[in-house]
């Protein structure tokens, strides 16, 4: 019996990311049970532990990798089983369950409202409760007009029959919002490569997904006031932009004569394309052209969008925009000779800039570690293993068509890359602690050479 209440005690006492990192866990296990069932398979049995490991770990944490076709592999039960998997994903297991205790007993307990507040990144915790709420109006709104827009699109241009017009458009809604890459075609979406009906709102609901709800929720309140922004939604929407444009010019020059990707084309549909693959790899992982042909200069380019990912409490993975934005303005103070990190008119605490600097450091760890051991499960080039792997790791669903052909330990190593990379290295970090230290004292300082 004091065995049993010192457990419990233990049990209480976690802290929100534990429980955060907890509750993923357990829908990655149930979505593999799911997807195991045979009805969840269009074929014969069920499917493979490994498969629906793969898949469920891929839907929940909203990268969209896949070892085999969503499209022809799984039944109708099976796609709708990875679309709930990647809807709870996104929207976060605790979130939902802090919205369904507000419904149900219209308050929410401290500790509840700490663990939704690690899930959402709120700043303050008498926010929660109307976080957790526009989390879900913002997520109902997107994914309904998304939705709207494709399957309209789809049967009326394409011919395909209401019910599955409304199904595919449904499906891409969640999917496209929740920055996850599943597609319910065998080809993603490079039958649309030319359609901006098509490619404009799944593009535009990832970027939605991409900025993060505190920015949404800032915009919202005080979208004519732009000087009255924070300091933290100015630098989400000035990088953001910057990557998109500079993606989107980069990416169509370079493939503007590739006969393998932008090169049949017309100049708008090259356009287009541009700008939709420069939108993908903040982390949504469709694709309207084969990456596996695109030139080496886009790769590479796309290798780095996809480590540096969206916006902070949003969908998206990576390291984050902000982060990459106050390691800017760091070298700038330090080259400048700048005792201070300032940005906007505003100084931004040592604090910010450490935890940066280790979300930079543990991030690259992860992938060069990643990247080292796909390399030894496979027989992969290393261009090829380190794109799968920073695609995992930031949450994408991009591939240059290896996945499917991963075999043996390989797919468990990219598991588990994406596991780490949806509840992101530092939030892992945390859970993983048992406890939190203070320092009582501070050593004499004594400065070592650097560089």
């Amino acid at each position: 019996m004091a065995r049993a209440r010192l457990r419990a005690a233990r049990l209480g006492r976690r802290n929100p990311a534990q429980v955060v990192s907890l509750a993923f866990t357990v829908a990655l296990l149930v979505g593999t049970a799911l997807l195991m069932l045979p009805p969840a398979r269009s074929g014969p049995g069920g499917a493979p532990f490994v498969t629906a490991l793969f898949t469920s770990a891929s839907a929940v944490c909203v990268v969209g990798l896949g070892l085999v076709d969503t499209a022809t592999y799984w039944s109708p039960l099976g796609q709708g089983i990875i679309v709930a998997l990647v809807q709870v994903g996104g929207f976060g297991i605790i979130v939902g369950a802090s919205l369904v205790g507000i419904v149900v007993s219209r308050r929410l307990g401290l500790r509840t409202r700490l663990t939704a507040q690690a899930e959402t990144r709120a700043l303050d915790l008498a926010d929660v409760r109307r976080v957790v709420i526009g989390v879900a109006v913002i997520t109902v709104v997107v994914e309904a007009a998304t939705a709207l827009v494709l399957t309209l699109r789809l049967a009326l241009h394409y011919g395909e029959p209401a019910g599955l017009a409304a199904w595919h458009g449904v499906f891409l809604a969640v999917t496209s919002y929740n920055n996850a890459g599943f597609a319910p075609y065998s080809d993603n979406l490079m039958g649309f490569v030319s359609d901006p009906v098509i490619c404009l709102p799944i593009g535009f609901a990832v970027i939605i997904g991409g900025i993060g709800f505190p920015v949404l929720f800032e915009l919202a309140r005080e979208w004519r006031q732009p000087r009255t922004w924070s300091v933290h939604t100015r630098t989400t929407l000035i990088v953001t932009a910057v990557l998109l444009l500079g993606g989107w010019a980069f990416l169509t020059t370079a493939e503007w004569g590739n006969p393998g990707t932008f090169g049949p084309l017309s100049a708008g549909g090259k356009t287009l394309a541009g700008f939709f693959h420069s939108v993908q790899p903040r982390t949504a992982g469709f694709n309207t052209v084969d990456y596996a042909q695109m030139q080496p200069e886009s790769i590479l380019l796309t290798q780095v969008l996809m480590f540096i990912g969206g916006g902070s409490g949003s969908t998206a993975g990576g390291i984050r925009v902000t982060t990459l934005a106050v390691l800017a303005f760091a070298v700038r103070a330090e080259v400048t000779g700048s005792r201070d990190v300032n940005a906007f008119n505003r100084r931004l605490p040592m604090s910010a800039v450490r935890q940066a600097a280790v979300i930079t450091v543990v991030t690259g760890a992860i992938a060069l570690t990643g990247t080292g051991a796909l390399l030894l499960a496979s027989d992969l080039p290393f261009t090829e293993a380190s794109f799968e792997i920073i695609s995992a790791l930031g949450t994408v669903g991009l591939s240059l068509n290896v996945t499917a052909g991963l075999t043996g330990l390989a797919p468990l190593v990219v598991t588990a890359v994406m596991f780490v990379g949806r509840l992101g290295p530092v939030t892992l970090g945390a859970a993983l602690a048992l406890r939190e230290t203070q320092s009582l004292y501070r050593l004499p300082e004594e400065r070592t050479i650097v560089g």
